[in-house]
């Protein structure tokens, strides 16, 4: 039997587990379901489940993938840059667990975009929960399609199996994992799969140490040698420049986070607020923890690709008359010549899948990569079917309806977002962007820019927002003048908007309302 069958019937029996445990998990009479809320889990759980969430195969792949990916800044490479971003994470969480979470526990809310229906109108209440369903939708699908692209190119590709069918496979996959499943079922099986990513992620550490005799801390002089250890990027033009890096964190983790329907629930499902606070600060304390040993694997895993042949090129096209360099990474072709790219996001993938680690270590890395592919998907296709059907549908209002017709509706919804995910997939197919990492933040600045604007709005003031259709319209112009802004920064002047998209769009709908305003 090849490595690649081995592989695949890794891939296959760790679905079948996944299914046979959430198919236990959802028998537990306290498993109560998104669509109708719970207060019954372990705020330390709860916290660890939520680390598989929050990293997903973006933090497995992309991240290491960051370090050693040549830039166009005053820096050759990536580096550890990454890790502002992080820094910006964990200021976020602790504005979430003191600000929000209080908010969301007063209001003793089931979903957290009640709120703006109480404090605004029903208006507010649909609107906000459209932009969650739209940003988690998107988000979600960027991540699962880093994994199974992942899956295609270094698997299923050799088999002559198409990347919809490999998309089809999966998402029924996860469609079956969450048909029963609820809060309870989510978090246990999200608690298994962050321990298995976690684990994947020592043991291929220590692997590579060993292999290249190298203590960490001499591994890590030999990457400072090689200028990939930079944390601080003081460049102002560049899209990572620190101070914009870490303050864009901040408000990304303040909307992705604290303004997220399905990891808000997560947290108010813990018992009271105190221990929803230790949960969120446990969280944030260790992905600080985490991220940085996954940057450390990214450098590991240059030095080792350098180490066993793999250099760095370019890549010279005349494009409309005018020279266009491309950097690339990889080994080199024996036949052509040329060199193979890999640099980025198929960095980890190609030495764990195409031989240059052995055996074991590429079962660890297919163990570590689904599981940071389920906790992302299952979560997001959950919530945002919890979202449109309490949000929009007002099902838990509804009394014209057995819950029987309830049950059937939710199912209906649920497999018309599974439909979403995939016509998504394909298109993240389409770009195909070779650091999705960066991809997702660009997007999470348009999407969750007018959630942040709506809800600091109704934090900082008292205002009231009377006009129909006011909200509506403010919440659509500010991600439209937002991208307008960044076409014509990034068209007539040497700066670069990176992940503070979501200050000014955000800041863009406070604007907006603020002139709509009614006292």
């Amino acid at each position: 039997m090849n490595p690649g069958t081995i592989l695949l019937l890794f891939v296959f029996a760790y679905f079948i587990g996944l299914l046979v445990i959430s198919y236990i998990t959802s028998r537990n009479a306290d498993n109560q379901s998104f669509f109708i809320g719970n207060k019954k889990s372990k705020w330390w759980l709860v916290a660890f489940g939520m680390i598989g969430t929050s990293l997903s195969g973006v933090t497995f792949i992309s991240v290491p993938g960051t370090v050693g990916k040549i830039t166009a800044g005053d820096y050759p490479f990536g580096g550890f840059e990454y890790y502002m971003l992080v820094i910006g994470f964990f200021i976020g969480y602790f504005i979430v667990a003191f600000v929000l979470l209080p908010l969301y526990y007063r209001m003793n809310l089931t979903s957290i975009y009640t709120y703006l229906g109480r404090r605004f109108n029903v208006e507010a209440h649909k609107i906000g929960s459209l932009f969650f369903i739209m940003s988690r939708s998107i988000g979600a699908t960027a991540r699962l399609y880093l994994v199974v692209n992942v899956l295609q190119i270094f698997l299923l590709s050799a088999l002559g199996v198409p990347f919809w069918v490999t998309s089809a496979v999966i998402l029924i996959m996860v469609l079956l994992y969450t048909f029963e499943g609820g809060v309870k079922t989510i978090v246990i099986t999200d608690t298994l799969q962050t321990s298995f990513m976690i684990l994947s992620l020592v043991v291929c550490i220590i692997f590579i140490l060993s292999n290249l005799n190298l203590s960490a801390g001499e591994a890590y002089n030999v990457l400072a040698a090689k200028n990939y250890t930079h944390f601080v990027n003081f460049d102002v033009n560049s899209k990572t420049f620190f101070l914009k890096t870490i303050l864009g964190g901040m408000f990304i983790t303040i909307a992705m986070t604290g303004l997220d329907q399905e990891m808000m629930q997560k947290n108010i499902s813990v018992d009271n607020l105190k221990n929803s606070k230790k949960n969120m600060l446990t969280f944030a304390g260790t992905l600080l923890l985490v991220n940085l040993a996954f940057l450390f694997l990214g450098g590991l895993l240059y030095l080792f690709a350098m180490e066993n042949g793999a250099e760095y090129a370019k890549i010279v096209d005349i494009v409309n008359g005018k020279e266009s360099i491309t950097n690339i990474f990889g080994f080199k072709d024996a036949a052509t010549g040329t060199v193979n790219n890999i640099m980025g996001d198929d960095l980890f993938p190609a030495l764990s899948l195409q031989g240059y680690f052995p055996l074991f270590i590429s079962v660890i890395f297919i163990i570590g990569l689904i599981s940071a592919l389920f906790p992302s998907a299952d979560g997001a296709l959950t919530a945002v079917t919890s979202s449109y059907c309490v949000d929009l549908l007002n099902i838990n209002e509804d009394t014209t309806k057995t819950e029987k017709q309830k049950k059937r509706l939710r199912m209906k919804i649920h497999l018309i977002f599974t439909a979403i995910f995939f016509a998504l997939i394909m298109i993240f197919k389409a770009i195909d962007d070779k650091s999705i990492v960066y991809l997702i933040m660009e997007v999470a600045g348009y999407t969750y820019g007018p959630l942040l604007g709506l809800f600091a709005f109704g934090i900082l003031t008292k205002y009231q927002i009377t006009k129909k259709y006011a909200i509506i319209a403010v919440t659509l112009l500010a991600p439209v003048l937002t991208y307008f802004i960044n076409y014509l920064v990034t068209q007539n002047t040497d700066y670069r908007i990176g992940v503070e998209l979501i200050i000014i769009n955000g800041l863009l709908t406070f604007i907006g309302l603020w002139l709509i305003r009614k006292k």
